[in-house]
C-alpha cells in the first residue's frame, strides 16, 4: 500500500492507494500514512483532511496478509521498542493507532465499498464517517480466532450502541450503508460517484470556521468525554479563555456586527 496526498483548497485529501489488494495496510503504507498525516497537521494551509480508499471497491479490508506475517522477534521485545523500529522488524498493529500523532485537525473518513478489520479501525480513528451506498463495515478477526488489535472494540463501542456493536464484534459480520447509517456508524450515506464531492462540501463547511476553535473542539472531545463535568466544565473554560483574545475571535465578532463573511487566518 501506498498513500497519495494532494491538497484542494484548505482540504487535504489523503488516499490510500492499492486497490488490487483492496487497499490492505502494510507497514510500510502505514508509516507513510502516518508521516502524510502529521505534516498536514502541521500545514497552516491545511484546515481538514479527508481520508478515502483508492477505486470503488474499498476504503481498506485491514491488513495485507501477504505482508504482515509474524515478526521474527517476540512480542515482548517489540511492544517495548519504538513502532517504526517494530515495524522494520514486521509488526505493524501499533503503526495503525494515531493517537500519538496529536492530529487536532478533523478527520473525515469518505468510505467507499468494504471497510474492514483494521479498515475500520482507522475508520473509527476519524471524527466523521460518510460512506457511498455500496460501503459495508465489520470486524471480521473472531472469523479467524483473533482480535481487534488497535481498539476496534472499544471505539465501536464509543460509536454505536453497545448492542450493534457488540453483535458486529461477536458475529464478524458486516453491515451495509444503510445499517451502518441507522445505528450511527455513519453520518451519510451517498451515491458512489458523489461520495468526494460530498466529503469536500463537508470539509468545506468545516474549513469555513475558526480553524483554532475547531481544533480545540477536537481536542475536547478526545481529551474530555470520559471526565466527570466538574473536570470537563473546568477544561472547557480554559479552552475558552485561550481562544478568548485570539485574532480570529475578534475578527468573528467584528464581521458578524458588519454583517459579513469573517476571514479567519488561523491566528
Amino acid at each position: 500500500m501506498s498513500v497519495t496526498h494532494r491538497q484542494q483548497g484548505a482540504t487535504a485529501i489523503v488516499e490510500l492507494d492499492d486497490p488490487g489488494a483492496m487497499n490492505a495496510l502494510a507497514p510500510e503504507g502505514l508509516m507513510q500514512l502516518r508521516r502524510v498525516l502529521r505534516a498536514c497537521q502541521d500545514d497552516e494551509t491545511c484546515r481538514v483532511i479527508v481520508l478515502t480508499g483508492a477505486g470503488e471497491r474499498a476504503f481498506s479490508t485491514g491488513a495485507n496478509l501477504k505482508k504482515t506475517f509474524p515478526p521474527a522477534r517476540s512480542f515482548a521485545r517489540n511492544a517495548l521498542i519504538g513502532r517504526e523500529a517494530e515495524a522494520a522488524d514486521g509488526g505493524y498493529t501499533r503503526l495503525l493507532d494515531l493517537s500519538d500523532l496529536e492530529i487536532w485537525k478533523p478527520l473525515i473518513a469518505a468510505v467507499n465499498g468494504y471497510c474492514l478489520g483494521g479498515g475500520l479501525e482507522l475508520a473509527l480513528q476519524c471524527d466523521l464517517r460518510i460512506a457511498s451506498a455500496t460501503a459495508s463495515f465489520g470486524l471480521p478477526e473472531v472469523t479467524v480466532a483473533s482480535v481487534p488489535a488497535v481498539g476496534g472494540v472499544q471505539a465501536l463501542l464509543r460509536a454505536v450502541p453497545a448492542a450493534h456493536a457488540m453483535k458486529m464484534a461477536l458475529t464478524g459480520e458486516r453491515i451495509g450503508a444503510a445499517e451502518a447509517l441507522a445505528i450511527g456508524l455513519i453520518s451519510d450515506v451517498v451515491a458512489p460517484e458523489q461520495l468526494m464531492e460530498t466529503a469536500l462540501d463537508l470539509a468545506g463547511r468545516i474549513a469555513a470556521n475558526g480553524p483554532l476553535a475547531v481544533q480545540m473542539v477536537k481536542k475536547l472531545a478526545q481529551e474530555t468525554a470520559h471526565l466527570a463535568p466538574a473536570e470537563f466544565i473546568a477544561r472547557s473554560n480554559t479552552a475558552w479563555g485561550l481562544l478568548r483574545d485570539s485574532a480570529d475571535r475578534i475578527e468573528g465578532r467584528t464581521a458578524f456586527g458588519e454583517k459579513r463573511k469573517p476571514r479567519y487566518s488561523g491566528a
